[in-house]
């Protein structure tokens, strides 16, 4: 599904190299967690996928189905099917939260090539993905993610995974401001996403995430490289002892 080839990547801005070398390969229907200290290159990879344009890529390759996506913009990203949770979900004045999730479910759809759905078809399916996130649907009346709490705001994100539904799905700390009961509804909301056509990749600090998303795979990101990887035992051993050991072994 996803393959990292030594990957080296700067913020455009001021030349500042975050990843240096990331090799890193997830396959479909796995759940492959990434943990590492603050300023490791976490959420910078998960940018550098989605596309964002604060930050150029020197060196490697990222392959999305075999394919590279190096010359893909966000949105052709998006339309291919990577899709990433933001850690602070941004507030858009004046976008209607159904008209926003309306109009990138149908341009999805065009992308693949499939007809756009009518308005009863679409209210079905918000309605649906609405009631397994346990979400109001008077809130997706309101302006995306305008006055939404923190747990409100990660539910709306999962919502739009769910009725996206990309083959590819990165949550850059998504349990970042989140009390127990929010995180275990958006883990629940992760969970029923789980497929054998689907990998999610799980950017997080912490274990308690893990509890509720078991990974498959764990890697430890460091200084811009994956310098450990194991199962999900790496990140109960993690929870227990911090990155000092691994810190010390990788410098």
């Amino acid at each position: 599904m996803l393959e990292i080839k030594n990957l080296h990547a700067r913020i455009a801005e001021d030349g500042t190299e975050i990843l240096r070398g990331v090799n890193l390969t997830v396959k479909p229907g796995e759940v492959v967690a990434i943990m590492g200290p603050n300023g490791s290159g976490k959420s910078t990879l998960s940018y550098v996928l989605a596309g964002r344009d604060d930050y150029e890529i020197t060196e490697g390759d990222i392959l999305f189905k075999g394919q590279s996506i190096l010359e893909m913009d966000p949105a052709e990203r998006a339309s291919a099917g990577i899709f990433l949770a933001f850690q602070y979900p941004m507030e858009i004045p004046g976008v209607a939260t159904m008209e926003f999730l309306k109009v990138a479910m149908n341009a999805q759809r065009k992308a693949r090539g499939e007809e756009e759905l009518k308005i009863p078809e679409f209210m079905k399916r918000v309605r649906q993905a609405a009631e397994e996130l346990h979400m109001d649907m008077n809130m997706l009346k309101r302006p995306l993610n305008v006055g939404f709490s923190g747990g409100e705001k990660k539910r709306a994100e999962i919502l739009q995974m769910k009725l996206l539904e990309p083959s590819l799905c990165v949550l850059d700390e998504t349990d970042s401001g989140l009390d127990i009961d929010a995180l275990r509804i958006v883990a629940e909301g992760v969970n029923a996403l789980r497929s054998p056509d689907r990998a999610i990749v799980v950017i997080t600090h912490y274990q308690r995430l893990l509890d509720y998303i078991v990974p498959d795979t764990v890697h430890v990101l460091y200084k811009g490289r994956v310098v450990k990887s194991g199962g999900k035992e790496l990140a109960q051993e993690l929870e227990k002892s911090g990155y000092a050991d691994i810190v010390g072994e990788a410098a």
